[in-house]
């Protein structure tokens, strides 16, 4: 049975992405830091899902934090929900942005590569293309965005690409979505 953490796991999509993997018997490793989340979905999800998984209330940004998971856990691959999302608060505090979404998958990065752990699903942003004109957007559209929430996310999308050229052993995925739940 493969172990997958999953950063953000307790928010919107970490929440739904893990009941679906549980249901499929993945053993799963929950990592949030409650800043956009509830402890309560821990609850709602064992309920959902009928199945238990470990939970770790912490934060990316922590290096020592993150290498007891691993660890701790053998973890097989990584989902990364975690980030600050919100386009207008970017703009007002970028500087958080940069922190939280690039240092903290930095960190993120570093310990999976310590750890032999070398599979990866990024969630991304479809905000990286910017404001495309583009009525159907595709992978290959252009890549500007306009807000610091989309350009930490190409940033980190460039940095994961820089990892893979240079050890093709990752295995990588970018996931580009639209906002799933409306502004």
């Amino acid at each position: 049975m493969k172990k997958i953490l999953i950063t953000g796991g307790l928010g919107f999509i970490g929440s739904h992405t893990t009941i679906k993997l549980l249901a499929k018997n993945y053993d799963i490793v929950l990592l949030d830091n409650l800043s956009n989340s509830r402890i309560e979905m821990i609850k709602k999800i064992s309920l959902l899902a009928k199945k238990d998984f470990k939970f770790f209330n912490g934060d990316i940004r922590d290096r020592s934090f993150l290498r007891k998971i691993f660890l701790k856990n053998k973890i097989d691959s990584v989902i990364h929900f975690a980030g600050l999302k919100q386009v207008s608060h970017s703009m007002k505090y970028p500087l958080e942005y940069f922190e939280n979404n690039v240092t903290g998958s930095i960190n993120l990065f570093q310990e999976m590569s310590l750890a032999g752990v070398k599979s990866i699903i990024f969630s991304s942003s479809a905000s990286v293309y910017g404001d495309t004109k583009l009525v159907r957007c595709t992978e290959n559209a252009p890549l500007k965005p306009v807000s610091v929430y989309g350009k930490t996310k190409l940033i980190v999308e460039n940095i994961l690409r820089d990892i893979y050229s240079s050890d093709p052993n990752w295995k990588i995925i970018n996931l580009r979505y639209f906002n799933p739940i409306g502004a």
